[in-house]
């Protein structure tokens, strides 16, 4: 109906914003309208050389501002909640009072980025294996990595202390655009976020502000923490017509909330793969994670909603891999002085491999590392003649990812967690059917389709 309020979730990712109009119905949420745009944010790093991954916050905030100028406005002056959700473990640092600075645009104010840095992406390298193994252990059950928001601090504290001096605020993306849109003195953070960011107790939710003191940490940069589903603020503009007052949750992990946007029954485990690629099922209730991590595990346990947890086989190695070997076949094809575009080559090399069914090759696809093992990289095995063709190639590489997850999250430890049934999500496994073959083959659980995991509508749904 026309009167309804309807609830706008948003998801800030790594190469687009998403938003999407939810409204209520009988059979539960409904997606109204979506829109979605590639942010095309990555940008240089100068100070953090080659492995250093950023983004500019003013082109994704300006991709935000595109989807919901795109959005029916006579539906955006009915939303009476604002969810939104990101990319976890980045980074990004802002001025308090010059975070940003409200605008005329079109379709109703709207807020432009003011002093704030670039976003540091969780893809973000700078933290070697050596410079973490050389910060103080956290008091948490997540072991720090690269990409983290504290242990890329400690990286500023450490090359560029004077950049730090410039803010006095930071959070993830995400926490930014709430902290802007309520004008919050202070940010506020999810536990789901935090946990993203090392140094943090998700038993006591709390940070380890001690250990952070002690070793010079600037713990005035750290945002207060909330309950994921708590209200942030109220919004303190009409933004793009959305009404002012509209109440703005507490940023939510982008994980999470595809998680929660598919994830109906507890016997469900989902497989996601998407640029990364996660494995995921809900803890039983009143399960803790270990007090200290074991480094050596696949499996990680992220906060989720009221108190659970899930239990997380997150690889780094997912789309990703295909799209750097399609990548690769575009160079040495270029190299020869020919053109082929790659949407093609990515057509033609799943044909391909949809023709060789079974291929003895074995491809260990960890091209970007995994985080319980940095330093092993991808290797091929089992080189024979027989099995060189594109098509051998790219299903070995297709049956490497799923093989990498399973082993991270094996089949006999789903069955004790009770799972009876995989939900296969994520844009990779959509488009590519050697990846939902190769599924099929090596869960012995039904794999089903068609519940897309979509973090906007999740973090929607959470509201």
């Amino acid at each position: 109906e026309r009167g309804a309020a309807c609830v706008l979730g948003i998801d800030l990712g790594t190469t687009s914003v998403k938003a999407a109009l939810v409204v209520g119905g009988e059979q539960g949420p409904v997606v109204a309208e979506s829109c979605s745009k590639e942010t095309q944010a990555q940008t240089g790093s100068p100070g953090a050389g080659p492995q250093g991954m950023e983004q500019s916050v003013r082109k994704i905030i300006r991709a935000l501002n595109e989807c919901l100028a795109a959005l029916p406005q006579q539906q955006l002056q009915r939303v009476s909640h604002i969810g939104i959700s990101g990319q976890m473990h980045g980074i990004v640092f802002w001025k308090r009072d010059q975070g940003c600075k409200w605008t005329e645009s079109e379709t109703g104010p709207t807020f432009e980025p003011g002093e704030v840095s670039n976003l540091v992406t969780w893809q973000d390298g700078r933290c070697s294996p050596d410079f973490l193994s050389s910060l103080p252990q956290p008091q948490s059950h997540i072991s720090l990595a690269k990409g983290f928001g504290c242990a890329t601090v400690y990286w500023y504290l450490k090359e560029s202390p004077d950049f730090l001096k410039s803010y006095d605020a930071a959070g993830t993306i995400h926490d930014y655009v709430v902290a802007m849109l309520c004008d919050l003195k202070k940010p506020l953070m999810s536990d789901q976020n935090a946990a993203s960011w090392g140094y943090f107790n998700s038993r006591s939710k709390s940070w380890n502000t001690d250990i952070l003191k002690e070793s010079g940490f600037p713990v005035h940069l750290l945002p207060e923490v909330g309950d994921p589903g708590s209200i942030a603020g109220r919004t303190i503009c009409a933004w793009h017509g959305i009404p002012k007052g509209a109440e703005v949750g507490i940023a939510l992990g982008d994980f999470q909330c595809s998680v929660y946007s598919c994830l109906t029954e507890r016997t469900d485990a989902v497989l996601n793969i998407g640029t990364s690629a996660q494995l995921t099922i809900s803890t039983p209730p009143g399960f803790q994670p270990p007090e200290t991590p074991d480094p050596f595990s696949a499996v990680t346990y992220y906060p989720y909603f009221s108190g659970n947890y899930l239990a997380v086989a997150a690889s780094l190695n997912g789309g990703n891999v295909i799209a750097m070997f399609v990548d690769m076949v575009t160079q040495w094809i270029a190299e020869m002085g020919l053109a082929v575009q790659e949407s093609t080559i990515y057509s033609k090399i799943i044909k391909a491999a949809l023709i060789q069914n079974d291929s003895k090759l074995s491809i260990h696809p960890t091209v970007f590392g995994e985080r319980h093992m940095p330093e092993q990289l991808a290797s091929v095995t089992n080189i024979s003649v027989s099995d060189v063709s594109l098509g051998h190639v790219t299903r070995a590489l297709c049956r490497g990812i799923i093989e990498n997850l399973h082993s991270m999250l094996p089949s006999e430890c789903l069955t004790e967690m009770g799972v009876r049934r995989i939900l296969g999500t994520g844009s990779a496994l959509a488009r590519n059917e050697v990846l939902r073959q190769e599924a099929e083959r090596i869960f012995p659980f039904p794999v089903v389709y068609g519940k897309d995991v979509d973090a906007a509508v999740g973090a929607a749904m959470v509201m």
